[in-house]
């Protein structure tokens, strides 16, 4: 069997496109013919599986290409080599078939495949008779792709790849591979250029930073035990339920004595029940996949498929999400398709070309963050990023994704000023393009996934963002509410002298709090970058601040929307977030802190018993203006309602003055308890209120309202006519 002229060196050089038309065995008309790369060995015998001796190949080149006839048929090889007083054995990878087969290729090139997680990446499998890892990868414009790692001393000749010509996806079966070995891709580009070590874009784990190699993982033996709160979530209207997220940075909430990142199960062991004490009903984390820079929160992932290497091994991510399913708590993770990062290990040219991204710049470069920007037009790349939402919901069973910077996908010229974008076909700002993918991921989460949901950060008036995509709709399921927590934040901050001339700050949301199905963030974004904690936001004194702040917790607990807010905030961190240190957990003795804290814990317990505060959240019947008109107060009453609940009355007086008493008008006459007051001595107010509630007749009832607060009255038995 004499190769072509060439061939022999090129693939001694690590640049043959073909090995396995070299390499292995093949039938010829002597018989089955054996060719062999095992750098240092001497003398080669090959035996079968089994163990039984097949023939021994002669030598032909020094750098140890070793060929000749063996016994039998074309069959997978175990070599056994000696090279002086050495002796070892190597399982021939070029003797066995491809995996993938005939209906990956079409439902890959057709972008069509979501099961691409199982084809892609490391795949620790049984193949014909051995076991390994198989490992796949496309690199369509690539000359040459091999795997390297801690098993072939990082030696980009010794294992080539073979070539799924139809698809660009190289693939390559390694028997006697585990768990646990470090491995990335070596590329030569189309104008032969070695390209930097790629990191596997499908690794399910990776090093811990700042090495940056993937690492192989078996297959998650984690026996779960959360169907009772998957059945559950499966069967509800997440808009008629109460949703209240606490958001965390995994890597900051706390931090081991060593000053160390918590391991998933540590972060379990604290995490879960203080946030089931404090009835959140979900957990949000920052991005947990693979980063290589701790500032970047995790928004500039390298690695979408593997939980980061800082909390410990992949199996305790598995062992969090069930743990806090169990005590009744969801996980939702914040999931960033709009930019990766240009690391050279990452998906940047991945294989010589602009492969996920843009080649223009114009589209393919971020300008905020420095980054590049997805090519979502591209199948394969949809189809990328969409298996990555599907692989989450069931290898982890999260809850729901909260897709970062919607907005700079869904413009062409989102922080882009003339000349520096293009625009669409139509000579449009809109990408269609990102729309579609957006819509596709929603498709297949929510057909593939009862009970799961999926949250917009979506800061513009982009039409349909909560619909569904079958009409048109971008398909998710919420959208931040970016308006209420800029203008709200922007009405506490004022002084309350001035808070009347600005009273629409806080009425001109409800014009559009039934447009879209929305969560109400106080998150992250607001405690970073100078702009200083939400307590630091407050108007006034330190008790005002502390009195501002609980009273705008009970009016957000008692607006129209799902409810989330960052870690620290629910006991009044005084300093700035840190991505670098653990919170300020040593507040929580102070009374005033511990009384933020309270307020929180007794409002989610609140929002969660009283149907009306959330059965219609995202509907315009669960809403009523009783006094919006109040400016010269800074006073605000609405009443929250749900079908068959008994109606709430949320009252915000937004002044350091007591009003007794005040009138306040109640559709229905009797008994309202009050359930609520931001300015109880429990939560470190005045302690100024209404004795537990007060009676409306003809309309409306004379109550007292506390300093800078919010209550909330409950109607509980109508008045009886005497």
């Amino acid at each position: 069997m004499k190769p072509p002229p060439g061939a022999i060196e090129a693939l001694l050089a690590g640049r043959h496109n073909d090995p396995f038309a070299l390499l292995g065995t093949h039938a010829g008309p002597k018989g089955t013919f054996a060719r062999a790369l095992v750098p240092g060995a001497e003398t080669l015998e090959a035996h079968s599986l089994s163990g039984e001796l097949l023939g021994t190949l002669d030598r032909v080149d020094a750098r140890g290409l070793f060929e000749g006839l063996i016994d039998g048929d074309p069959q997978p090889l175990r070599y056994h080599a000696r090279a002086g007083q050495a002796e070892w054995s190597v399982t021939d990878p070029y003797t066995f078939g491809p995996v993938l087969g005939p209906v990956d290729d079409l439902l890959m090139a057709e972008g069509t495949h979501f099961r691409l997680h199982d084809k892609l990446g490391a795949h620790l499998i049984d193949h014909e008779g051995a076991s390994g890892v198989h490992f796949a990868v496309w690199a369509p414009n690539a000359e040459r792709v091999s795997v390297v790692g801690d098993f072939n001393d990082w030696d980009g000749k010794r294992h080539l790849m073979r070539r799924r010509t139809d698809v660009g996806v190289w693939e390559i079966f390694i028997p006697d591979l585990g768990a646990g070995r470090h491995y990335k891709f070596e590329i030569i580009g189309p104008q032969g250029q070695l390209q930097p070590l790629k990191a596997d874009p499908y690794a399910f784990a990776s090093e811990l930073r700042p090495h940056t190699a993937s690492v192989t993982a078996a297959p998650l033996n984690h026996e779960w035990g959360d169907g009772e709160h998957r059945a559950h979530w499966a069967k509800v209207d997440p808009r008629r339920v109460p949703i209240s997220i606490y958001e965390v940075h995994a890597g900051s909430w706390e931090r081991d004595e060593a000053g160390w990142f918590l391991t998933w199960d540590a972060l379990a062991d604290r995490l879960i029940p203080y946030v089931a004490e404090m009835g959140f009903t979900h957990i949000e984390f920052l991005p947990i996949s693979e980063h290589p820079y701790d500032p970047s929160w995790g928004y500039q992932t390298t690695g979408l498929y593997a939980p980061s290497a800082r909390f410990g091994d992949i199996e305790g991510f598995a062992r969090f999400v069930d743990g806090a399913h169990r005590a009744g708590i969801g996980v939702l993770l914040d999931w960033v398709p709009a930019h990766f990062p240009t690391d050279a290990h990452g998906l940047a040219r991945f294989d010589g070309t602009a492969l996920y991204e843009h080649d223009d710049p114009r589209l393919g470069y971020h300008p905020d963050w420095n980054t590049a920007i997805y090519n979502f037009g591209r199948r394969e790349v949809s189809a990328f990023l969409v298996n990555n939402a599907l692989f989450w919901a069931e290898r982890y069973h999260v809850d729901g994704l909260r897709v970062d910077a919607v907005a700079s996908m869904l413009y062409r010229d989102y922080s882009r000023k003339a000349g520096e974008w293009i625009p669409n076909p139509e000579g449009g700002r809109e990408n269609w393009e990102a729309a579609s993918f957006l819509q596709s991921m929603n498709r297949a989460v929510y057909g593939a996934h009862p009970g799961f949901f999926t949250v917009a950060e979506e800061s513009t008036a982009w039409p349909g963002v909560t619909h569904p995509a079958h009409d048109g709709g971008l398909g998710f399921g919420f959208k931040w509410n970016m308006g209420f927590m800029h203008d709200t934040l922007k009405y506490m901050a004022r002084e309350p002298v001035h808070r009347p001339h600005h009273h629409n700050d806080i009425t001109f949301g409800l014009v559009y709090a039934f447009s879209e199905n929305y969560v109400l963030p106080l998150s992250h974004d607001e405690v970073v970058h100078g702009k200083g904690s939400l307590l630091a936001k407050m108007s006034g004194d330190d008790w005002q601040q502390f009195a501002n702040l609980r009273a705008f917790y009970a009016l957000m607990w008692g607006y129209p929307g799902k409810k989330l807010l960052f870690m620290g905030q629910e006991f009044a961190q005084r300093r700035e977030w840190s991505e670098d240190r653990a919170l300020d957990w040593e507040l929580c003795h102070s009374t005033a802190h511990e009384g933020v804290r309270k307020l929180v814990r007794d409002l989610n317990r609140l929002y969660r018993e009283k149907p009306a505060l959330h059965a219609r959240d995202c509907e315009p019947e669960g809403f009523e203006w009783l006094v919006a008109d109040d400016a010269e107060n800074s006073v605000f009453v609405w009443l929250r309602k749900a079908p068959g609940a008994r109606p709430i009355a949320v009252v915000c007086n937004m002044t350091p003055v007591a009003r007794a008493p005040y009138r306040l008008p109640l559709p229905h006459a009797g008994l309202w308890r009050e359930i609520l007051n931001s300015d109880a001595h429990d939560y470190w107010g005045s302690g100024l209120g209404n004795l537990g509630g007060v009676v409306a007749a003809d309309g409306f009832a004379m109550v007292t309202l506390p300093p800078l607060a919010t209550i909330m009255f409950e109607f509980e038995e109508q008045q009886i006519a005497g």
